[in-house]
């Protein structure tokens, strides 16, 4: 009898090892099924989206010899699109403004691909019988800026109207490319100057990192101002409360985490620490993929003051004994207040052992004079509602 259960036991054990095994490869399977899905969708999407760059870049060279040389009258971008739509029921991206949008994309990036692959693009005579419109070929599409063609019309459009430089616009693109930006997050990163501002952050980083590329890493990781647009509060002249400003920053963190930009993840607002049985907590905890490393984010209501540091240098310290995993590296601080005196921070930093770094916040921009007299104050608004 005992052998008998033993052996039930022993068929048991072996069936469900077996159903085990056979889940996990039926688990791979579909893993593998849809991985290749995801890479032919990719894929395919990719291909369209270089074709509809081509062909908007192909019309929108028509466009503008056309128009701008006076061949076509008042009108003319007007009619053809009004004839697209009778003619191919159904059809989007061809209103007027697109069209127009078209015409600026070629004009943008005309001069850049002359000056960098010295290719002409030659097009029939307007009223010639068999009007042509010739797209960029596929050696052409070679040759354009890295990126170029990952990311969608609209967002070269963003782009274009929203950069001053060519830098300026490669880095957007780069940026899209690289980090698959849909276009809220590009007009976000548009609005708060991320080209500007990346890079600059008030830093003691050369002296409490000695591995030159995480310095660089770390200091690309974030910038000198982060634009809280998203903070409720009445009036931007205002010092919002520290607690209101960290509970409007927890209740937003998916903007937030936008703001600081990509690899970030976010562990918790008031981290609790024990240090000698006296708690402490840290404003807002997040990790950073790229560094490795916890960053502690501490939020001050005013201009920066030097006893920030020593605060947040004690913070680090507890970080990096009580919660910091072996392989990580050492935990990074960033004291955001509302301003600060460059030369009081350079002072503030020297001596310091944990890498910090100081940056301000923009809550909202202000009304613009013009504006000040169009719209109804605050008190009135409330009487119409």
């Amino acid at each position: 009898m005992e052998q008998a259960v033993q052996f039930s036991l022993i068929v048991e054990e072996y069936s469900f090892s077996i159903l085990s095994v056979m889940k996990k490869m039926t688990n791979n399977y579909s893993e593998a099924i849809k991985s290749a899905i995801l890479k032919s969708r990719y894929r395919a999407a990719a291909l369209a989206n270089k074709e509809l760059l081509s062909l908007y870049y192909g019309i929108g060279k028509f466009v503008s010899e056309n128009s701008r040389k006076g061949a076509w009258g008042t009108g003319a971008i007007d009619t053809i699109s009004e004839r697209l739509q009778q003619e191919l029921p159904g059809l989007r991206g061809f209103s007027t403004g697109n069209i127009k949008r078209m015409r600026i994309f070629y004009e943008q990036w005309n001069e850049y691909l002359i000056n960098r692959t010295s290719l002409t693009y030659d097009l029939e005579k307007p009223y010639n019988q068999n009007i042509e419109i010739r797209t960029l070929s596929t050696h052409d599409l070679e040759k354009l800026p890295p990126g170029f063609l990952n990311i969608g019309f609209t967002h070269h459009y963003e782009i274009i109207n929203k950069t001053k430089s060519l830098e300026e616009r490669l880095f957007y693109i780069r940026q899209c490319a690289a980090e698959f930006w849909n276009i809220e997050k590009l007009q976000y990163n548009l609005k708060s100057k991320l080209y500007a501002k990346r890079g600059k952050l008030t830093n003691n980083f050369p002296a409490t990192i000695p591995d030159k590329d995480l310095q660089r890493k770390a200091l690309m990781s974030f910038k000198d101002e982060y634009l809280l647009d998203y903070i409720n509060i009445e009036d931007p002249d205002d010092e919002p409360d520290e607690r209101v400003l960290e509970s409007e920053i927890v209740g937003n963190i998916r903007k937030f985490i936008m703001s600081l930009g990509k690899d970030f993840s976010f562990i918790g607002s008031q981290y609790r620490l024990v240090v000698e049985e006296q708690e402490y907590f840290v404003d807002l905890l997040f990790f950073n993929r790229q560094l490795q490393s916890l960053i502690a984010i501490e939020l001050k209501s005013g201009v920066f003051k030097p006893e920030y540091l020593g605060k947040m240098n004690f913070y680090l310290s507890a970080l990096d004994d009580l919660v910091r995993l072996p392989h990580e590296n050492p935990s990074v601080g960033i004291i955001l207040c509302k301003s600060q005196n460059q030369r009081v921070v350079e002072y503030a930093f020297r001596d310091t052992t944990k890498p910090m770094g100081v940056a301000t916040y923009k809550t909202a921009a202000k009304l613009p004079a013009k504006y000040k007299n169009i719209l109804p104050d605050a008190e009135k608004l409330k009487e119409l509602l």
